[in-house]
């Protein structure tokens, strides 16, 4: 089973797909890992995409599509696509990668989450600087409230778009360029809608029921 998840800023895309990996086998497709390591490894299109990062200016849909392209380029497993796609634009050109490579997206889950409670949970987010690790003040800290857990480093940072003041601008941009994707699946019948509210358990109980698996 291939599947979108998707939802606003906040809504626990990331930890979901943590839990999909780990029960059902799946392979993990994430714009900010891919992003991550093309830039490290200094891939062609690493580069290209850290030299628009430097600049302060958004990455352009094609060095997106091209990193997600090759991803799937090399993929065996079913797969969980998260963060990708953002636009319309991005969802078209995904159907044009998935035909070349003889692939087919069966559910797009949108997990829903009254903006309260995205505010609560992105305030309080925190991120490890050397790893990428993510960590929230309330309910998920370092173990031992300083070090992270994964490689023991101590720049554990608040982003700067998990401000409280920079969050609804966040929610505004997505309205406007990503909420319109749950239409556009809606239509094509691959829209489950899933209350992303609660515990991270009873959202996956949640998503297993959606998908029927």
């Amino acid at each position: 089973m291939n599947i979108l998840l998707f939802g606003p800023p906040g809504a626990g895309k990331g930890t979901q797909s943590s839990l999909l990996v780990e029960r059902k086998k799946m392979r993990h497709i994430s714009t900010g890992d891919l992003f991550r390591a093309a830039i490290k490894n200094q891939t062609p299109l690493g580069k290209e995409a850290k030299g628009y990062l430097d600049a302060g200016r958004l990455v352009p849909d094609s060095v997106t599509i091209g990193m997600v392209q090759e991803a799937l380029n090399e993929l065996r497993d079913d797969f969980i696509l998260d963060g990708f796609p953002r636009n319309l634009a991005q969802a078209d050109a995904l159907d044009m990668i998935l035909d070349e490579q003889k692939l087919k997206l069966d559910n797009a889950v949108f997990l829903e989450v009254s903006t309260d409670e995205l505010v609560e949970r992105l305030s309080g987010r925190r991120t490890c600087r050397t790893c990428g690790a993510s960590y929230h003040v309330k309910n998920k800290p370092p173990k031992d409230g300083v070090h992270c857990d994964t490689c023991g480093g101590t720049d554990i940072y608040q982003r700067a778009d998990d401000a409280p003041e920079a969050i609804r601008t966040r929610m505004q941009v997505y309205e406007a360029s990503t909420r319109p994707l749950k239409e556009y699946y809606e239509k094509r019948g691959e829209l489950r809608l899933v209350d992303g509210s609660g515990s991270e358990h009873d959202v996956y109980r949640r998503i297993e029921k959606a998908l029927g698996c």
